[in-house]
């Protein structure tokens, strides 16, 4: 077992590369072993779709892992239907991120990042309007670019801790993002300058 989770994280890092063509030989190798589970058929689908249209292959995978994670009904049947119907994939996925963020609100006090960026504009920084809310709101958000965007600014604006925070919590839906690791790098180069000032 140990073997084949090793066998699907290459498979994973492999995709998360665009290194298609290694991804879906390592996908086929764990579906060969284990021929009973969808998924690990679905991920040599993904990468047939991915080699030829990278953008809707990452999407796809993106939404899988965020299906997964956050318990969606049969994710595999999910994403087959998004994959069968014309240009739907994009608008599925959105109202899937729709539905988390809506959860969020609803379930801790949270400001939808819509409304807490025009606390921005009245606020003047970001970082005003983000000390005004951190102690007691949370911001939810409820799709990938809100997301980069938001950690974005929390890093610029030296929310150090805040930033890891979000992160980890939600990068888990898109963990395999380029621009994911870039903004890991941004914080732990921002933290080790803090730390030898």
């Amino acid at each position: 077992m140990a073997n084949l989770n090793k066998i699907l994280k290459d498979a994973h890092s492999f995709f998360a590369a665009k290194q298609y063509d290694k991804a879906m030989f390592l996908y086929s190798q764990i579906s060969s072993i284990n021929p009973t589970n969808d998924e690990y058929k679905l991920y040599a689908l993904l990468c047939d779709i991915a080699s030829e249209n990278d953008e809707k292959g990452q999407s796809l995978f993106d939404y899988f892992t965020i299906a997964k994670e956050t318990n969606i009904k049969d994710p595999v049947t999910n994403v087959l239907e998004i994959i069968n119907t014309q240009d739907g994939d994009h608008n599925k996925m959105m109202e899937l991120l729709h539905d988390i963020a809506t959860q969020s609100i609803q379930s801790l006090e949270a400001v939808d990042y819509e409304d807490f960026k025009q606390l921005v504009k009245q606020k003047g920084s970001f970082k005003t309007a983000y000390e005004d809310i951190m102690f007691s709101t949370k911001v939810a958000i409820k799709g990938k670019q809100e997301f980069l965007e938001f950690v974005e600014q929390l890093i610029d604006n030296n929310f150090i801790d805040v930033a890891f925070l979000y992160l980890d919590e939600l990068s888990k839906f898109f963990k395999y993002d380029p621009t994911i690791i870039k903004l890991y790098e941004k914080l732990g180069k921002l933290s080790s300058d803090n730390k030898t000032q």
